[in-house]
C-alpha cells in the first residue's frame, strides 16, 4: 500500500498482497485509531463506502496483538440477507489471522448450530433476535459461551435505531455485558445521519457512564461528479413499465417501489413487456427472493423489482441504473437506494424517478427538492419502550431459569430501556406473568398462555408480523399473501392472485395450515396486503408546500413533469399562501391546509377543545373540521402535555402490550405519536398569517 497502516502487520499484508489495493478508502484509514483505542465508535459512510472493512480491519488487528481467543465479536445486522453476503468476505480477513467466522440465524440448521456451540468462532454474524433466542435457549450454556466477547458491531445501525429492534439490541447487549465481564466494544455503521451523535450516544447504552469514550468517524465526501437525478411523470404502473422497456437497455436496473403490491403490479407489467424481470420483497419465500437476487446479479440486460428488502447493503452485483417507481418516505431511504449505483470505475450515481399520478409527483418533488438543502432525517428511536422492558424481564426470567427480585436492575446497568421497568415489574408479578418463590421471580402461568407458544419464539421478536397465508405451487413456496386477498372470485378461481411477478389461479385453501395451493396462469392477477395511512414527517409534507409556492428541486426534470407540476400548482394554488396555513371554509365544513403531517396534526386534534375536535379528522396535509371553523380555531390552543387519541385496535398492533397494564399500553403509543413541535409551528403560521380561502 502507499503508506504503512496501523494495522497488525499479517493483515496490513494480505489487503495489499492478496486484495491488490493501494490504499485503504478515507474512512478504513481513519477508523483505525479509534477502535483499536477500544473507544464506542459510529462509523458513518455513503453505501459501498467500506464501512465494513473500517470495523473489521481494526478490530482483527486487536483481536491478534491482544491475544484473544474464543468468541470476541458479534457482528449484528437487522437483515438476514445481509448476513449472508457478509459471510464469504468476513471468512476470508479472518482466515488470513487463523480466525473463524460462522453465521447464526433463523435458516442456520441444527447441525451446523451444534458446531458452532461446540467449537465458537471468534465473530459470530447474526441478527438481535438471534442473539436473544441463544440467550434464552436451554440448548446453550450461555454464561459460558459468551464469556470472552469483547466488541458489537451493529451494521445498518440507523434501521435498528428507528424501530423497537433497536431498543430491544441495546437492551440483550447489556445482559451479554454482563455475562462476559466486561465492557463491550460498541460499533455502529451507518449510512449518513443527520444526528450522529445521539444515535452513538444511544447505542453506547451503559457505557456512557462508565465514561468510555466516543468517536464518530465520517468517511471523507467522495470527489466523484454529482449524482445524475430525473424527475419524470409516466401517469400509471403500465406506463412506468413501457418507458422502462425501451430505457437504458443492456443495462441492469433496479426499481423501487413503496408497497408490494406496487412491486407486483409493476413486474408483471414489465414481463408482459418482454423484460427479463425478477421480485424481491418481503412476503416472497426466501428461496424465491435468492433465485431473484442471484440471477439479477448473474444477469445483464434485466431489471429487479423490489420494495426496501434491497435498500440496505445487500450485494446483488454492479448496478447501472436505480429508478424509483413514484417516491421513497425520506430523505435518508433515498441516499440509501441513490448509493446501490456509482460503484464501478468510470459510472456515475444515478436515479431515475417515474411518478404515476399528481401527489406521488408532488411527494417526489418536495423529497428531492428537500435532499437538496442538504437535510437528513434525524433518527430518534421510539420513545417509552416499555413493552420492551416487559420483554426483557420475562427473556431474563426464561435466560436464568429465575432471578432475583431485588437484583434485577444489574442485568442492565441503567440502561434507559429499562426506565419504566419498576411499574412494569410489578404488574408482570401481579398478573402471574411472573411467579414468586420468595426473593425469586420465574416465567409464571399467564405468560405460558400469552407467549409460551413455539417454546416462547412469540417472546423472542420485537415487530408483529400480520397473519399471511403461505402460497405454494406444488411443493415449491412461492410466498405469502394476506387473507383479505382471497376474496370469493378468488377462491372460486375467476381472479388469478399476483405473487413473485406472476398470475395464480387458487386450486385450494386450507385455512388451519393457512396454506394456499395454485397454478400459474396468464390472466393478469391481483394481491393486497394489509395497510394503513403513513405519518410523514413534518419537514417531508411541508417541501411539498414549498414546491407548491414555487420551490424548484435541484435535479433534472422532464418535459412531462415541467408541464405535470405546473397542472399540480395550478390546481392547489387555493391550498398554499406564503404567509401561513390556508383555511378553507364551507357552509358546513372546514378545511386546515396546514400541512404538518399525521403525528402535528393529531397532536393538535388533541389539544382542540371537544367542539371541534369531536367531528374532526387530520391527515398528513390537512385539518378537516365537522362544523365551520373561524380564523381563530387554533387560537389559545396550548400543546404541552398533549398526547393524540389512540384506537384499542392500535394496541393490539404493539407487541407484548399484554404484559403492559392498559393505561400504560395506550400511553406508550400515544407518546410514539405525539409531534408537539410540529404542532407549535401550525399554531404559530396560523395565528400570524392565516389565510381563508
Amino acid at each position: 500500500m502507499s503508506d504503512v497502516t496501523e494495522l497488525t502487520a499479517a493483515l496490513e499484508y494480505h489487503v495489499a498482497n492478496t486484495l491488490g489495493w493501494n490504499d485503504l478508502r478515507p474512512l478504513q484509514r481513519a477508523s483505525i485509531e479509534p477502535v483499536r483505542s477500544g473507544a464506542d465508535c459510529l462509523l458513518i459512510a455513503p453505501t459501498a463506502g467500506g464501512k465494513t472493512e473500517a470495523a473489521t480491519f481494526p478490530v482483527l488487528s486487536r483481536m491478534v496483538d491482544e491475544g484473544w481467543r474464543g468468541l470476541s465479536v458479534i457482528y449484528v445486522a437487522p437483515l438476514k440477507a445481509l448476513l449472508n453476503n457478509l459471510l464469504p468476505r468476513l471468512e476470508q480477513y479472518a482466515a488470513w489471522l487463523g480466525r473463524r467466522v460462522a453465521l447464526w440465524h433463523g435458516d442456520i440448521g441444527d447441525g451446523e448450530r451444534r458446531r458452532i456451540l461446540g467449537d465458537p468462532p471468534e465473530i459470530l454474524l447474526t441478527t438481535p433476535e438471534s442473539l436473544e433466542a441463544m440467550l434464552v435457549s436451554r440448548r446453550v450454556n450461555h454464561h459460558l459461551f459468551f464469556q470472552s466477547v469483547r466488541v458489537l458491531i451493529a451494521d445498518e445501525v440507523h434501521a435498528l435505531a428507528a424501530s423497537d429492534r433497536g431498543w430491544h439490541l441495546v437492551a440483550v447487549l447489556e445482559r451479554l455485558q454482563r455475562l462476559s465481564g466486561q465492557r463491550v466494544q460498541r460499533i455502529g455503521l451507518s449510512a449518513t445521519l443527520g444526528n450522529p451523535e445521539e444515535v452513538l450516544h444511544w447505542l453506547q447504552g451503559s457505557n456512557s457512564a462508565a465514561g468510555v469514550p466516543t468517536r464518530v468517524v465520517i468517511g471523507e465526501a467522495s470527489l466523484a461528479q454529482a449524482p445524475e437525478v430525473t424527475l419524470d411523470f409516466v401517469g400509471s404502473v403500465d406506463n412506468a413499465a413501457t418507458v422502462l422497456s425501451q430505457m437504458f437497455l443492456g443495462e441492469k436496473r433496479l426499481v423501487f417501489c413503496e408497497s408490494r403490491a406496487q412491486a407486483e403490479e409493476l413486474a408483471f407489467a414489465l414481463r408482459t413487456n418482454g423484460v427479463e424481470t425478477y421480485v424481491s420483497h418481503s412476503s416472497l419465500s426466501v428461496d424465491e427472493r435468492r433465485r431473484s437476487e442471484r440471477a439479477f446479479a448473474e444477469g445483464r440486460n434485466c431489471v429487479i423489482v423490489a420494495t426496501s428488502t434491497l435498500e440496505l447493503g445487500i450485494d446483488i452485483g454492479d448496478l447501472d441504473r436505480m429508478i424509483q417507481l413514484d417516491s421513497p418516505r425520506s430523505v435518508s431511504s433515498f441516499l440509501q437506494r441513490l448509493g446501490r449505483t456509482g460503484r464501478r470505475a468510470g459510472t456515475v450515481r444515478n436515479a431515475l424517478f417515474l411518478t404515476a399520478d399528481n401527489d406521488t409527483l408532488l411527494r417526489a418533488a418536495g423529497l428531492l427538492h428537500l435532499w437538496g438543502s442538504g437535510f437528513v432525517e434525524p433518527v430518534v428511536p421510539p420513545p417509552s419502550p416499555r413493552h420492551i422492558a416487559a420483554q426483557q424481564l420475562l427473556a431474563l426470567a426464561l435466560q436464568e431459569g429465575r432471578f432475583a427480585r431485588a437484583a434485577w436492575a444489574e442485568w442492565w446497568a441503567g440502561s434507559h430501556v429499562m426506565d419504566s421497568a419498576p411499574e412494569v415489574l410489578e404488574y408482570l408479578v401481579e398478573e402471574e406473568f411472573l411467579a414468586v418463590d420468595g426473593p425469586w421471580l420465574f416465567i409464571g402461568p399467564r405468560a405460558e398462555r400469552e407467549f409460551g407458544r413455539r417454546h416462547f419464539m412469540e417472546l423472542l421478536s420485537t415487530f408483529i408480523a400480520d397473519l399471511e397465508m403461505k402460497v405454494l405451487e406444488g411443493r415449491r413456496e412461492i410466498g405469502s399473501i394476506a387473507p383479505l386477498s382471497l376474496t370469493a372470485p378468488v377462491i372460486e378461481g375467476r381472479k388469478p392472485l399476483l405473487l413473485a411477478g406472476r398470475s395464480w389461479v387458487v386450486e385450494s385453501i386450507d385455512w388451519d395450515r393457512h396454506v394456499v395451493v395454485v397454478r400459474e396462469d396468464l390472466t393478469k392477477g391481483r394481491v393486497r396486503w394489509g395497510s394503513g395511512a403513513l405519518p410523514e414527517a413534518f419537514e417531508m409534507v411541508r417541501a411539498r408546500r414549498d414546491v407548491l409556492l414555487g420551490a424548484e428541486p435541484q435535479v433534472n426534470l422532464s418535459q412531462r413533469a415541467v408541464a405535470r407540476l405546473a397542472e399540480v400548482r395550478a390546481l392547489r394554488h387555493n391550498q398554499v399562501a406564503e404567509d401561513g396555513s390556508v383555511l378553507a371554509r364551507g357552509e358546513k365544513s372546514s378545511v386546515l391546509w396546514s400541512f404538518g403531517g399525521l403525528k402535528a396534526h393529531a397532536t393538535l386534534l388533541a389539544a382542540l377543545p371537544d367542539e371541534f375536535a369531536a367531528s374532526a379528522t387530520a391527515d398528513n396535509e390537512t385539518i378537516r373540521f365537522g362544523p365551520a371553523v373561524g380564523d381563530d380555531v387554533l387560537v389559545g390552543v396550548v400543546v404541552e402535555g398533549t398526547l393524540p387519541e389512540i384506537a384499542p385496535q392500535a394496541v393490539d398492533g404493539l407487541k407484548f402490550s399484554a404484559a403492559l397494564p392498559n393505561a400504560m399500553a395506550f400511553a406508550t403509543l400515544a407518546e410514539r405519536f405525539v409531534d408537539r413541535e410540529g404542532a407549535r409551528r401550525i399554531v404559530k403560521s396560523t395565528i400570524s398569517g392565516g389565510t381563508s380561502a
